[in-house]
């Protein structure tokens, strides 16, 4: 699978069962449907989350087209302040975060610090430790997803 915005191949990280497509190029991260969910470990955590998802009318920035089915993703705004703008596929293959989109989201949702999920996420994309000190598996996704 190729990221949507510079077209280069995700590489996969499997973090507690959770596949996290990420791009070395632009540091962008695509979830798969459902993959958002299994991050946060609680339903409190979830549905606080997927409250903040809310369709933006006006905003200024390029579409993507969905990794998956090819097709333009809808924008959606997250958070009251300071918003984060991510791209969700309208057939709902997943969500394209560009670089710190998802720490911003991560932050609004206020999920439980100990995490797991979300302390391998900030040691890879939030503090920019190579992937070698993170001890998670690493592949380059060929196409086969």
């Amino acid at each position: 699978m190729n990221c949507p915005v510079c077209k280069e191949p995700l590489v996969v990280l499997e973090l507690e069962q959770v596949e996290v497509d990420y791009c070395t190029s632009c540091a962008g991260v695509w979830l798969d449907s459902g993959e958002l969910e299994l991050i946060l470990e609680t339903d409190e955590d979830r549905n606080r989350l997927v409250n903040l998802f809310k369709e933006a009318t006006d905003v200024n920035e390029k579409s993507y087209d969905c990794p998956i089915c090819g097709k333009q993703m809808r924008k959606y705004e997250i958070g009251e302040k300071g918003k984060a703008v991510v791209d969700k596929c309208r057939k709902n293959h997943g969500i394209w975060f560009d670089k710190g989109e998802l720490q911003k989201i991560v932050e609004f949702g206020s999920v439980n610090k100990e995490n797991k999920i979300i302390n391998l996420l900030k040691n890879m994309f939030w503090k920019s430790m190579p992937l070698a000190e993170n001890k998670i598996s690493l592949n380059i996704d060929g196409g086969n997803k």
